[in-house]
């Protein structure tokens, strides 16, 4: 092979890296976890309403992560099994019956309070129950042995009357801490939006790991809020909210770009793109401009998430906006999103601020596609 041939291969070949990636993030288990959170937030919605509006139980002592636990340990296994092509009755008796035995004891005579004591715990203890019940099905397709030795595990786990729940917490008090850190952020961040450059849905590859931590810490901020003490976290679930304004990569203003540019195929895309972004859902403009594997747009995709994190964690942490107290979902557009979640007024003012330095990172990458496609 000449030097020439060898110095012409580009060092990263995403050709080759990106379908490996891709079968991570296709497992049934991860597709499965990024349908259930869907169904699990929509309960958490409709139970926190009705809690609130038929019983009167203020906002701030709504048992929010508890139902949404109960309602993943449901909604998870009927997910796998339909990704995984199992059982479905199976399969949710199982991850149910494991989900129960896991809980922390006692249950209590007040189930509301039992299911605000529980929290994001719960999360991690639906989605433990449901992977291994997942693992063992899955091994007795392979090795029926290696099957029994997990059931065995299990049954130890169970029987020894270990507090699964306590464990976790105990094993993600580092996680938190990296979590609540400016470096950190910046990693994730990093992480998500380049996996998207590749075609891999990089917040839902990372959401089984991710998603509870900063849950637990939401509600570590809530339960604060509502005691009248300082907020202990800045990276919390609804600081994305400023980050992400339009969904990963921070495309709102990609959209609102495109929808006035001078070509006509990315006008009509940009238009019908600018519903979905408002409430936060961007894969439309990802693969139908692409986004995904163009190098166009790799640069801003990263670096816009990225700036819009470092503006939003200064603003928080020299108190220029309020810390997120609550959490509020995705769907909801950022100026109602932000100040719901901080209650403070400044908040939008915040997403105003990330939204025009994003339009400005996100421009000439534009013109410089418009040229190209009007040269094409």
């Amino acid at each position: 092979m000449s030097r020439s041939s060898v110095a012409s291969k580009p060092w990263f070949d995403a050709s080759r890296v990106a379908p490996a990636l891709d079968r991570v993030a296709q497992a049934p288990f991860l597709l499965a976890v990024r349908d259930a959170f869907v169904w699990g937030f929509g309960a958490l919605i409709l139970a926190c309403a009705a809690l609130f509006f038929l019983v009167g139980l203020p906002a701030a002592f709504l048992p929010a992560f508890g139902v949404m636990s109960c309602a993943l340990a449901i909604a998870l296994p009927l997910a796998l099994a339909r990704r995984a092509h199992y059982h479905a009755t199976v399969v949710a008796l199982a991850s149910v019956a494991a989900f129960a035995l896991v809980l922390p004891r006692p249950f209590g005579p007040d189930p509301l309070t039992y299911l605000r004591a529980l929290g994001a715990t719960g999360i991690f203890l639906a989605l433990l129950a449901t992977g291994v019940v997942g693992a063992g099905i899955a091994l007795s397709r392979r090795s029926f042995g290696a099957a029994i030795a997990l059931a065995l595990l299990a049954a130890v786990v169970f029987g020894a009357h270990v507090d699964v729940s306590r464990e976790i917490a105990f094993a993600l008090a580092p996680m938190a801490r990296l979590g609540d850190s400016f470096p950190a952020l910046l990693v994730i961040v990093a992480a998500q939006t380049l996996l998207w450059c590749i075609g891999v849905h990089g917040p839902a590859m990372l959401a089984a790991v991710l998603t509870p931590v900063y849950l637990t810490m939401q509600m570590q901020n809530t339960a604060a809020y509502t005691e009248h003490h300082a907020l202990p976290h800045l990276v919390v679930a609804s600081l994305f909210l400023f980050v992400y304004p339009g969904g990963s990569g921070a495309t709102l203003p990609l959209t609102l770009l495109l929808s006035v540019s001078r070509v006509a195929r990315l006008r009509r895309l940009g238009r019908a793109s600018l519903l979905p972004a408002a409430a936060n859902v961007n894969e439309p403009l990802l693969f139908g401009l692409p986004v995904v594997l163009n190098p166009f747009f790799v640069a801003p995709f990263v670096a816009a998430p990225l700036a819009l994190a470092g503006i939003t964690y200064a603003a928080f942490a020299f108190g220029f906006v309020a810390r997120p107290a609550f959490y509020v979902p995705t769907v909801v557009p950022a100026p109602i999103s932000t100040y719901l979640a901080t209650l403070d007024p400044r908040a939008p003012l915040l997403v105003l601020v990330n939204l025009i330095v994003a339009t400005l990172i996100y421009l000439p990458f534009v013109r410089a596609y418009e040229k190209r496609q009007q040269n094409a």
